[in-house]
């Protein structure tokens, strides 16, 4: 099988591996810092929509049983909302006369796939619990739940956001963190957002799931250094094969898998970056500081540090500047805010 041909698990395995991810997870416990657990919880939906829960684990195995390379967009869309104005779900917004919302900016546009998921589980939760229930928190769930579905750790999301109103595509462009960064630009990006060394690169393994478009680093294959040359970082045999899937001047619809077994949560991402197979700069960076590069090759030779600490770095970033109370609104629909 070569790196880019579609890891073909056969979808009728879905359920059963996220039955069984289900039974074996590990325990995470009291996975939230204090200064989240004062206005979020995990039981806010427990009286007034006790169906949230299953409405998305519903909606989620559909999703993934139609496209699996879904799981990774879903996931990507949390990390995306979050570091723009907060986990607000300002991504979900549509676009309006006075300003060009964040889904159109560069890092989504083309890229992120699956709007109609959130929209589905609205409107499914809206039916039986109007008024109710945030769009951001659906995102967080709809993370989780594409986490547990691809093999990966299961945790309980801490709810309670309530949706922003405003969605802007420069600050989407300048915000969200470029696949082009070196480590210390990475870390200045996730310490702006109150994130550590230790998340940023805990939360780069989500790159265990999903694909990249080709122009998000046809630089590193082409020019490099801007003499037409080929980042020296890049395993040979893989810079081949990312040439032969990317061509110069590829189309915006062009990917490639983000690791080697890209419909699967597990270890492999932190192993192919090991190997000089990470696919974008920013990946390639983990490895040019000894913090990163110690947990990197722990991870490799054992991935259960990660499946508990990953749970911890999402909800870590899941409570980024968070709106609750009578902030912000519960939208009625996740692509316009209300009237």
């Amino acid at each position: 099988m070569t790196l880019f041909r579609r890891d073909c698990q056969a979808l009728s395995v879905l359920l059963g591996l996220w039955l069984c991810t289900l039974a074996r997870a590990t325990s995470v416990g009291d996975i939230s810092p204090q200064w989240v657990k004062g206005s979020l919880s995990i039981k806010f939906y427990e009286q007034t929509c006790p169906q949230l829960d299953g409405i998305v684990k519903a909606a989620v195995t559909q999703a993934l049983n139609t496209d699996l390379t879904l799981a990774g967009s879903l996931v990507r869309m949390a990390f995306h909302d979050c570091f723009v104005r907060g986990c607000d779900a300002s991504l979900l917004l549509d676009s309006t006369p006075a300003q060009q919302a964040e889904k159109t900016a560069g890092p989504n546009q083309n890229s992120l796939r699956g709007f109609n998921v959130y929209d589905a589980i609205k409107n499914a939760v809206e039916t039986v619990c109007p008024g109710v229930v945030s769009c951001a928190d659906i995102i967080a769930l709809v993370a989780r739940d594409s986490v547990v579905a691809t093999g990966g750790p299961t945790w309980p999301i801490y709810l309670g956001r309530r949706d922003g109103i405003v969605s802007s595509q420069q600050e989407a462009n300048s915000q969200i963190p470029a696949a082009t960064l070196g480590y210390s630009q990475l870390m200045a990006a996730f310490a702006n957002v109150g994130l550590s060394q230790h998340d940023l690169v805990t939360l780069s393994g989500a790159h265990t799931l999903g694909r990249a478009q080709c122009f998000l680093f046809s630089n590193r294959l082409y020019n490099f250094t801007g003499q037409g040359d080929t980042d020296p970082t890049i395993d040979a045999t893989f810079a081949a094969q990312l040439k032969a899937a990317c061509p110069p001047n590829s189309p915006t619809a062009s990917f490639v898998p983000l690791d080697s077994t890209q419909n699967i949560f597990d270890r492999n991402y932190y192993t192919d970056v090991l190997a000089g197979r990470g696919v974008f700069q920013s990946d390639a960076a983990l490895l040019t500081a000894r913090y990163p590069l110690s947990i990197i090759t722990a991870i490799s030779q054992d991935p259960t540090n990660f499946f508990k600490d990953f749970p911890v770095s999402m909800n870590r970033m899941l409570a980024i500047g968070v709106l609750t109370g009578t902030q912000g609104e519960i939208r009625k629909k996740c692509n316009v805010v209300n009237s």
